[in-house]
């Protein structure tokens, strides 16, 4: 890690914030020059790091709304107070206030009617008081948690916990870098990082945390949000304070007469998100993801359960844990008795668990207290993961990763938690921080995949080709890394649309791959999935069909039922047969995908997206327009979190919800839509890539459905002309375009267009696909149109037979080709 220069100090309102809560400070007559605010500000300080002063209200509102992550203590003067805390009240962020003034009776009346409001004060001391009681509440009620005992949180995060203690940094120059970034960031007084780098060895890490220092706020704050500079620069403390609760754990039970089980309780706030959460998961299991405190005394822990009351927006719990140190041996969860080594005296009979401890919710009830009805007790009991059923997954996960160790297994597990910037961010460090070329070309190969994710296709391509060109150097011909190189390039060049260099990286990756691996080994099986979306890329659908199923086979006998690969193979089975047209084939695959992505995926996982996307297509296809739009919108829902705003998914949905308004007759709500897939694909892709055609089709057909016919047809001639370049000459979707122009011309010209378009799909499509139904029922418009029933009729009844073998008997389109049926008899 660089080290960074402790005499620079950022602007206050530029910095990161640190901790699970700051401070504002909004007054109109402050002076920063007197001596009363400098004073004031330094006792602040020594509380909480982040204080963001203000001397205007709605700069100061403004400020509040955009602060998500963390809880708001403020501190406000009396008359701005009386004002703007009535419209603030409601705030979630906002968890406590405390009014500054000369003369508390003046505000009294007032400020008793807002709960969260806690003090009148005249004086800066009792604030400060205060205050250290409110920061010590927001970080006991921030602690991250996973509900349900199979929230894919909790299985990277064990995974994470291993990573940190394999990582063997100096620890020197690693508490030296920490006290440089916080010097940098002002997150704590200097008074404090001074006495933290002189006396570090000094102390047990027990001590530290425990203690009134900036280290438990700031881990738990960097562990919930997983920030990856914090995590990095606090690494070293998470192994340290975890060995020696385990060390600690050893000697004490050595020295117990009995191992009964015993009784402890922990006092908090929990968001009505999470309270809900909990209420379904009674019976199931539940974890915290962080070291835990937790009191022998019931009274001191329902005392900090009571502090959340102030908020209307949390819920009160007393947590009445039930341990059995067998199950702690068992399942190699240490706790320590911190009397003695702890910072304090020790008054709350303090017991410390190791990060990550798994509980069973057994009972949930309401407290009796005659002012409230939002204080519950919540009993625990503590347990092991064997009856986790992702424990199996989680081994597997563990396998995938045994080749990497310490940061680079951290930065590989935030790829697969779908976070690729904080990936980017860490290889960008580790990069520059690389000794060897063997470090090299694994950081390069992980950013590639990162810049992958992120929809970034140069940076990606850049990345995989540098790692490519320092392996070939290195190692021997048929080496298995050199198949991944050409593998992830071969992925880039599909993304950008170019599939005859795709197919030919594909192929030299398998080629390898055959040569150096088992023959059920799952590079095998990502190497015919690979294969097999180019083949799907390029119409060839039953080729593409063959090199799926190949990879389905091997990843059922290489994987768990639950891993996210297989989900990755029914998707693309899926997908494949919506090309072919067996949409209930189609909707069984997606289905099955998105069952095994709800227990192996984070809940905004990109692929999660997918799922719902492909659903939704399903849906659209099947005239159920209503459950495309849910599914279409959940998808879109979750890249909005998950993606950056030009990634191409983002576009796809679009496309996806445009495409089901049109089907609805709602033209101008499709048009946006359309225009908004347009706008992103512009900024993200080359100027004749695939995409583009599809784009410039659908706002096409738009048009046409609105009556404007000229911009109609240059939508649909802009949409060919690339086709031609980007498409092999029997490609289906070029038989749409030829289709779509024939809608637009003089019946002589349409019945050309048209007849090439089925020519085309002929060839490229199953025989009762529901395409070739609408080029038989476009030949049949133009012939009634030109007065020939005949044929019209003859090309109207193959539409019909082709719809009802391919689309359930209620589809609109089957209805409409009832309708043309029955008009052109009434003219024959």
């Amino acid at each position: 890690m660089a080290t960074i220069n402790s005499s620079a100090v950022l602007p206050e309102r530029m910095r990161p914030i640190l901790e699970n809560c700051l401070l504002i400070w909004l007054d109109a007559d402050f002076d920063e020059l007197k001596n009363d605010y400098k004073q004031s500000m330094q006792q602040l300080r020594n509380v909480i790091a982040t204080i963001i002063t203000f001397t205007d209200a709605d700069q100061c509102v403004d400020y509040l709304s955009d602060v998500k992550d963390e809880k708001v203590l403020m501190i406000i003067s009396g008359l701005l107070g009386q004002h703007v805390i009535p419209e603030i009240q409601a705030c979630p962020q906002l968890n406590s206030v405390y009014v500054f003034c000369d003369n508390q009776s003046i505000h009294e009346q007032w400020a008793r009617k807002i709960p969260k409001i806690k003090g009148i004060c005249t004086q800066i001391e009792p604030i400060c008081k205060a205050l250290e009681i409110d920061h010590k509440h927001c970080d006991r009620s921030m602690i991250s948690m996973s509900f349900r005992g199979i929230d894919p949180l909790f299985m990277y995060t064990q995974l994470l916990k291993e990573a940190f203690l394999e990582i063997e940094d100096d620890d020197a120059t690693s508490i030296k870098e920490l006290v440089d970034y916080c010097r940098l960031h002002n997150a704590a007084s200097p008074t404090i990082l001074e006495k933290l780098e002189r006396e570090y060895r000094h102390h047990p890490p027990i001590w530290w945390y425990t203690g009134p220092f900036f280290i438990y706020s700031m881990l738990n704050h960097a562990l919930r949000l997983m920030n990856v500079d914090v995590i990095m620069r606090m690494g070293f403390f998470i192994r340290h304070l975890h060995k020696h609760i385990e060390k600690l754990h050893g000697e004490q039970q050595s020295n117990e007469p009995t191992n009964r089980p015993f009784t402890v309780f922990r006092g908090q706030g929990l968001s009505m998100e999470d309270f809900d959460k909990m209420k379904q998961t009674k019976g199931g299991l539940m974890s915290f993801n962080n070291f835990i405190s937790t009191s022998r005394q019931r009274d001191i822990s329902l005392g900090f359960a009571r502090l959340s009351l102030y908020n209307t927006n949390s819920v009160a719990i007393l947590f009445v844990m039930n341990i059995d140190p067998m199950v702690c041996v068992q399942s190699k969860i240490p706790y320590v008795d911190v009397k003695g080594v702890g910072y304090y005296d020790n008054k709350e009979e303090e017991v410390l668990f190791t990060t990550h401890t798994i509980f069973r919710v057994n009972q949930m009830k309401r407290i009796e207290e005659n002012d409230t009805d939002r204080l519950w007790q919540v009993n625990l009991t503590l347990t092991d993961d064997d009856d986790n059923e992702l424990n199996t997954l989680t081994k597997h996960l563990r396998a995938d990763h045994k080749w990497t160790t310490g940061w680079n297994r951290l930065g590989r597990i935030l790829i697969e938690l779908g976070d690729p910037a904080k990936a980017e961010h860490l290889y960008t460090i580790l990069l520059d921080k690389a000794s060897s070329d063997y470090d090299r070309v694994e950081y390069y190969h992980q950013l590639g995949t990162v810049y992958t994710n992120m929809g970034e296709h140069s940076k990606a391509l850049s990345s995989y080709e540098r790692s490519l060109e320092i392996n070939k150097i290195a190692l021997p011909p048929n080496h298995p890394n050199l198949a991944s190189s050409y593998n992830n390039i071969g992925e880039v060049y599909r993304m950008r649309g170019e599939y005859s260099k795709t197919l030919s990286s594909f192929e030299r990756s398998l080629e390898i791959r055959k040569i150096a691996l088992p023959p059920n080994h799952s590079d095998l099986a990502m190497s015919y999935n690979n294969i097999a979306s180019v083949y799907d890329n390029m119409g060839e659908y039953p080729k593409a069909l063959s090199s799926y199923e190949r990879s389905l086979e091997i990843r059922k006998i290489a994987l768990p039922p639950n891993h996210p690969h297989l989900a990755h193979s029914y998707n693309n089975i899926g997908v494949v047969y919506y090309n072919m047209g067996d949409y209930s084939k189609a909707l069984s695959s997606f289905e099955r995908s998105l069952q095994i992505r709800k227990i192996a995926l984070p809940p905004n996982h990109p692929d999660l997206a997918v799922s719902y996307r492909d659903i939704g297509g399903v849906y659209n296809r099947m005239g159920e327009y209503s459950k495309a739009l849910s599914s279409f919108e959940r998808s879109l829902e979750i890249q909005k979190i998950a993606l950056s705003p030009n990634h191409l998914q983002l576009a796809a949905s679009y496309n996806n919800i445009g495409l089901v308004y049109e089907n609805m007759g709602e033209y101008l709500k499709a048009l946006s839509y359309y225009e908004k897939d347009l706008e992103i694909s512009l900024k993200a892709l080359p100027s004749n890539h695939p995409n583009f055609a599809q784009s410039y089709n659908n706002i096409g057909n738009v048009y046409s459905h609105m009556g404007e016919y000229s911009k109609a047809l240059s939508s649909y001639e802009q949409s060919l002309e690339i086709k031609k370049i980007a498409l092999p000459p029997n490609h289906p979707d070029l038989g749409n375009s030829y289709n779509n122009i024939g809608a637009m011309g003089e019946y002589s010209k349409a019945l050309s267009s048209y007849e090439r378009s089925l020519e085309i799909k002929k060839i490229a499509l199953p025989l009762n696909h529901p395409d070739l139904a609408s080029s038989f029922n476009n030949i049949g418009l133009v012939y009634h149109h030109m007065g020939e029933y005949s044929k019209a009729l003859q090309y109207y009844e193959k539409a019909q037979e082709i719809w009802k073998k391919s689309l359930p008997s209620n589809h609109p389109h089957i209805a409409l080709a009832k309708r043309n049926i029955d008009n052109v008899k009434k003219k024959m």
